[in-house]
């Protein structure tokens, strides 16, 4: 399940979680956004899906305002527990740099289909309804996300 996962880490290096399928004693789905100063500056938005956290790197970060389009390039499947993950991955290592939990909160799946995932959600900084699509025109990985209007 997590096997592109583990061959990028080296876990007696990296203080990551390993990743293993886990029970949950919650029924809420979650979601966590780390912002994560590698290479580059970016952040990790993750929603929990089958067992696992589906990755976006969003380079812009997650938009707060409605009609902001960002660019959010798919990444391999996280574990849950990589949701409490802050702290520093070393020098070469896969992602090195510093990752801090920049928001995290439960969200609300409304529509998910091959090319469209459709939720809301409720955390501390990201409130309200998004939406994440891929274009036709997109390479395999790279998706959009939108804060949509909320209804009043």
């Amino acid at each position: 399940m997590f096997k592109k996962y583990r061959q990028k880490r080296d876990f007696k290096k990296t203080s990551e979680p390993k990743g293993k399928k886990t029970k949950k004693k919650s029924k809420k789905l979650i979601f966590v956004v780390q912002e994560h100063q590698a290479s580059h500056l970016h952040w990790d938005f993750r929603l929990e899906m089958d067992g696992v956290l589906k990755s976006w790197a969003v380079p812009k970060g997650v938009p707060q305002k409605p009609g902001i389009k960002r660019l959010a390039v798919q990444t391999e499947d996280h574990p849950l527990k990589y949701a409490d993950f802050q702290g520093e991955i070393p020098q070469g290592e896969y992602g090195a740099g510093q990752v801090i939990i920049w928001d995290k909160g439960s969200y609300k799946l409304l529509n998910k289909e091959k090319d469209l995932i459709d939720f809301t959600l409720k955390g501390k900084k990201l409130r309200g309804n998004y939406l994440l699509f891929q274009p036709q025109s997109f390479k395999a990985n790279n998706w959009l996300i939108f804060k949509k209007n909320d209804k009043k």
